[in-house]
């Protein structure tokens, strides 16, 4: 079913459908993540679904905003949403696959690229993935894998250009030897936390396209309290 929500604290509106899925703290997560300078005309975000992370960088940016997404469905959403809220002067939707991103744009033409990727790879036991084929699609690399997206961050990206993705730590040591294999050099980590006692399952990684090596590991960022509440530091990303 197809609900309209408040998007966070913001004065804007996103509609999700309780049978696909909605978005996650780990869009929000990243759009705070990623370095947006005044120098920045043109970002990208791949696997868009139903735009929250566009959405959410237009109040932090004045540049320009794409969004790719393959699933229609899951577009027409976030279509509808970014027209409702009277942002489509600044964002722009395709639906598209991202392994044809050259079809679209030239080359070394963007500033940032950004992405919440599906997670899981797909070891060929199908009995874990979803049954419903809109969440398997967005939760497992069955059209889009790691390789696709670094391909297509390389291609659109000027050289110097921004790279930042949220992902599962426990693919952090592929994620690093892959962004460095299409010259992508990993600039800053941030490990992700459900509550402090807990092992990081999310990873926050940023690089930079054909940048120099070094890498700053930025404190870890804890989301719950011991009670469940959310922590300080995440209700500031929350809006006003």
């Amino acid at each position: 079913m197809i609900v309209k929500n408040r998007l966070l604290n913001f004065d804007a509106v996103i509609y999700q459908d309780d049978d696909w899925f909605k978005f996650s703290l780990d869009s929000l997560l990243l759009v705070n993540f990623v370095t947006i300078n005044l120098r920045c005309k043109k970002i990208m975000d791949f696997a868009c679904g139903n735009a929250p992370i566009p959405m959410l960088l237009s109040y932090k940016t004045k540049a320009k905003i794409f969004g790719v997404e393959l699933q229609k469905c899951i577009y027409n959403l976030g279509v509808r949403s970014v027209k409702e809220n009277s942002m489509d002067e600044q964002i722009v939707l395709l639906n598209a696959d991202v392994r044809e991103i050259g079809n679209y744009f030239s080359s070394d033409s963007f500033d940032i690229v950004v992405c919440n990727p599906p997670y899981f790879k797909v070891n060929g036991n199908g009995d874990y993935l979803s049954e419903n084929k809109i969440k398997r699609i967005a939760r497992h690399e069955i059209n889009l894998n790691l390789d696709d997206i670094l391909i297509g961050a390389r291609y659109l990206l000027k050289n110097g250009g921004f790279f930042a993705m949220v992902h599962r730590s426990e693919r952090l040591i592929e994620i690093i030897t892959k962004m460095r294999s299409y010259n992508i050099e990993p600039k800053k980590i941030q490990f992700v936390y459900a509550k402090a006692s807990k092992n990081s399952e999310i990873v926050l990684i940023e690089g930079v396209k054909n940048g120099k090596s070094g890498i700053k590991v930025l404190p870890g960022l804890v989301v719950s309290n011991d009670d469940g509440s959310y922590t300080l530091e995440v209700k500031k990303m929350f809006g006003k």
